[in-house]
């Protein structure tokens, strides 16, 4: 008992600091900022201004206080600029030049990019400038994509490598047409290459509405056409068996073999009552069974069987049951 109290006030208390978790006022040399508090807690910002000459030392002027203090670390410099963090590029001979930060406006560095990414004139080296609002410019590294492989497609126009999002826009060859029934279509150049490439398909290649089953139907609202290598799935009523493949596919203008759902077996208290017999451990008065389920029968009191002992075993098979008969 005292081990659990201890583990409770330990626990609360590690709760308890963890609420009083605050910043303390900022020291910032060559600056104010407001709201003035004598402390702050988790989440509340500050907003500073340097004094004439001096700059914040981060892109803007707001610091958080989180639960490692002021994020980021307010500050004002007469060079304001950090060793910048280049995504998908590279500074020229960084670690040469690494002792010259906090770099001061109008100081710039040469950098390059990374495979599949360009400089904004797109030449492989270009400089990176400290102003008064930071390194500009701020993204110094923009993605390309390079014209695509077309099948069943052509493009409306051919050129140079594409920016982040720039759009090409495509034609389907005579025959052929999207998902959605149009013949053309847009892609966008993304962070990860092409958004989507087209998928022209043969016209005659699409397929009607699926094909439907007994005590079942598809799980998404049906369509007039589907285009090739579509997929629906399938769901039987309840307490019927899905038999066979969850999913069909359109190939070629046709579907795939489609599940059938088995009917399960119903035994009901007419029918038990009927040949004085009962389920073993239930008391329902409708019983459904699946196709392979072994149903566990006795007698009812005060009757006796009149079929063998392995009788009142019973198998349902597709919706039927061979009943034991107690008398």
């Amino acid at each position: 008992m005292q081990l659990l109290v201890t583990v409770i006030l330990t626990l609360w208390v590690s709760w308890a600091r963890g609420q009083e978790i605050t910043c303390d006022p900022p020291l910032i040399e060559n600056s104010h900022y407001i709201p003035k508090r004598t402390n702050y807690e988790l989440g509340q910002e500050i907003t500073y201004y340097c004094t004439t000459g001096f700059f914040p030392s981060s892109r803007g002027n707001t610091a958080t206080c989180t639960d490692k203090g002021w994020d980021p670390p307010p500050r004002c410099s007469l060079n304001p600029c950090e060793l910048p963090k280049l995504k998908h590029g590279l500074l020229y001979k960084e670690d040469t030049y690494r002792s010259y930060f906090p770099a001061p406006i109008k100081q710039w560095f040469y950098y390059s990019c990374d495979e599949n990414y360009v400089t904004p004139p797109e030449s492989f080296w270009h400089y990176i400038t400290c102003t008064q609002d930071g390194w500009t410019p701020e993204v110094p590294c923009l993605k390309h994509c390079d014209m695509p492989t077309f099948e069943n497609a052509r493009a409306v126009i051919t050129g140079r490598p594409f920016r982040l999002n720039d759009t090409l826009d495509y034609q389907c060859l005579d025959g052929y047409e999207n998902r959605d029934g149009s013949t053309n279509g847009t892609m966008v150049c993304g962070e990860d290459g092409w958004l989507h490439l087209p998928t022209c398909f043969k016209s005659a290649d699409k397929c009607g509405p699926p094909p439907p089953i007994n005590y079942g139907a598809i799980t998404s609202i049906p369509l007039e056409v589907y285009p090739p290598w579509s997929r629906v799935e399938y769901q039987c009523q309840d307490y019927y068996e899905l038999r066979g493949p969850q999913y069909v596919t359109c190939s070629s203008a046709k579907w795939s073999e489609p599940p059938r759902c088995i009917v399960p077996c119903v035994i009901s208290e007419k029918i038990m009552n009927a040949k004085n017999i009962q389920i073993k451990g239930k008391n329902d008065k409708t019983y459904y069974a699946k196709t392979g389920d072994i149903i566990d029968f006795m007698c009812k009191s005060g009757r006796k069987a009149a079929t063998s002992k392995e009788s009142f075993q019973a198998m349902c098979l597709e919706g039927t049951v061979e009943f034991p008969i107690c008398e």
